[in-house]
């Protein structure tokens, strides 16, 4: 059986700040050596090029080596950054740790982790890469100790997108790639690794390559995929609850079905195991919520709620960077916390326009 988890979220103070971290530590909180996972939000453009992600990754990284961990296993971490805290969105990481308690018959939080094997850039939004993360997500299943789908709630990814050095790559061994526009390689190879959680979580059939992108009606409940350029495999963290792990928290999921669905994240909330009235307030909530994790995506069609918007025609500000902003401020709106995990690119995760929404509540 898994050990029981501790998950705390910590502000980052600058790109390269890591001090919340060590200050759990040296308080007792959590112990450096058994950090499991990290997810976070760092403030860089959120692109191809988004250094800001590497320079969080390090500091963390070398914060938890400073404090006793062991090098080599402090590289094999998964440590999920999603750039880019436009609108009210405020920098900040969570830490997942296995700490000691009870066993408790109650379902309890839990985590797993696993690497795919290596992603070529020919297998970034097609089968190969479909089929590696299925392979992936079902043993950080096993290892967070679930058996049954119905218990994962939030599964979040990070893996490559293309660059141009991996599409000549690809090239030279007579290779073709499935786009040569490396930002909208984000939105491809983040869609193709949904697929993969949807198949192995048997939300879906496994898909022919032809429906990646095209075909928006497969999508996965539970996905959040976001990808960069730090690394050549998928990290795969899935989260749920297990019996017998004990701890004080919980996850619960649900999904919002466009930009401004707050009910979506107050079912997500509710599924995590909060009591709440009908129509809830952010003072109902009494700081038991530890974060919240999204992901969104502009509409298609160009529209919220039958009202046109700009997002898609927009050539001075990408639509990435407004969507975001959108749905951060509805979140923080329902938190009252600005500091929330809202990541964009959302293909096949959730319906279009909208996007799934995982809840994390301390039930004391």
């Amino acid at each position: 059986m898994p050990s029981a988890i501790e998950v705390r979220k910590v502000p980052i103070h600058s790109v390269s700040d890591a001090s919340e971290l060590t200050k759990l530590i040296d308080d007792g909180v959590l112990a450096a050596d058994r950090v499991v996972a990290i997810i976070g939000k760092t403030e860089g453009n959120g692109g191809v090029n988004d250094y800001t992600r590497i320079i969080a990754d390090r500091a963390f990284r070398e914060a938890l080596v400073a404090k006793g961990a062991d090098a080599d296993r402090v590289k094999e971490i998964p440590i999920v950054w999603s750039g880019g805290t436009d609108g009210v969105i405020s920098p900040h990481a969570t830490i997942f740790a296995t700490t000691d308690a009870d066993a408790s018959d109650e379902p309890r939080l839990t985590v797993g982790f696993a690497m795919s094997e290596v992603l070529l850039p020919e297998d970034i939004g097609r089968a190969g890469m479909i089929t590696k993360v299925a392979d992936a997500v079902k043993v950080a299943m096993e290892r967070a100790g679930i058996t049954d789908v119905a218990d994962v709630h939030y599964v979040q990814t990070k893996t490559p997108l293309l660059t141009l050095s991996t599409i000549e790559d690809a090239k030279s061994r007579g290779k073709d790639v499935f786009t040569e526009d490396t930002l909208y390689s984000m939105d491809v190879s983040n869609g193709g690794t949904a697929l993969g959680i949807a198949v192995a979580l048997g939300e879906i059939d496994m898909p022919g390559d032809e429906q990646v992108l095209k075909d928006r009606s497969l999508y996965s409940s539970v996905a959040s995929c976001s990808s960069g350029v730090e690394l050549d495999r998928a990290q795969v963290v899935v989260v749920g609850n297990a019996t017998g792990v004990g701890g004080r928290y919980r996850i619960g999921h649900a999904v919002m079905t466009d930009a401004l669905d707050q009910d979506g994240l107050w079912d997500a909330i509710r599924s995590a195991g909060l009591e709440l009235p009908e129509r809830p307030h952010t003072s109902d909530l009494e700081g038991r919520v530890v974060n919240l994790f999204l992901k969104c995506e502009a509409s298609a069609d160009g529209k919220v709620r039958g009202r046109r918007n700009a997002m898609l025609d927009d050539s001075d500000v990408h639509w990435h960077r407004q969507i975001k902003a959108a749905v951060g401020g509805v979140t923080a709106a329902v938190t009252g916390d600005p500091a929330v995990f809202v990541s964009v690119s959302a293909a096949h995760q959730g319906p279009d326009g909208g996007g799934p929404v995982a809840a994390i509540v301390d039930l004391g």
